[in-house]
């Protein structure tokens, strides 16, 4: 096993995985969110800001672990943005895809703790809205697509699962860190 540990945050949108990521970050200052190369427009903010070229370059050199297009842009786990965030810290990933899970799990050695946000659809939607996005209709849509990646992947494994209507954000993020605590442990046992 790794001695290098990461938190792969899975949901729809509005589940929760910024606020979780903010609240692991209150709780010890080693979670950081992993900044995905984003080629396109829209949202900078938890993001590297990425051309076209930049993602042919990583291609030649085998170095995306996982690549995603959602919104009409291009969202990237690169291998050397995945070793500079494990040199920071502890990454904290986010991701709306089992495949993309798994991806990452079998195309970067580390101990991948797997956790699943979750928050019904009208949730998401109240969120959306409440936060400002003007682009509701596609978060729900995403909400669908999550919902069915999910129903037919029935054999993907959760570490730890969340209810983030039921759950608060620092408590979630409590029970991760335990969570690795209880891995780390295990690893060295």
């Amino acid at each position: 096993m790794s001695s290098k540990q990461g938190v792969i945050l899975y949901g729809p949108p509005a589940s929760g995985k910024d606020t979780v990521t903010t609240a692991l970050s209150e709780l010890d200052s080693r979670y950081t969110q992993f900044e995905r190369l984003k080629v396109g427009t829209g949202k900078s903010d938890g993001y590297r800001m990425g051309t076209a070229e930049q993602l042919r370059v990583l291609e030649a050199a085998g170095d995306v672990v996982y690549a995603n297009t959602r919104y009409g842009n291009t969202y990237v786990i690169d291998a050397p943005g995945l070793s500079a965030a494990f040199a920071a810290g502890v990454p904290v990933v986010h991701l709306g895809q089992v495949d993309g899970i798994r991806a990452l799990v079998d195309g970067y050695p580390a101990d991948w703790s797997v956790v699943l946000l979750w928050c019904p659809r009208k949730a998401t939607a109240d969120r959306s809205v409440d936060r400002g996005d003007k682009d509701t209709a596609a978060r729900l849509m995403a909400w669908d697509a999550t919902r069915e990646d999910l129903d037919t992947h029935p054999g993907a494994a959760w570490d730890l699962t969340v209810d983030t209507t039921k759950a608060a954000p620092q408590d979630a993020a409590r029970l991760i860190d335990q969570l690795l605590a209880q891995r780390a442990g295990a690893a060295t046992a």
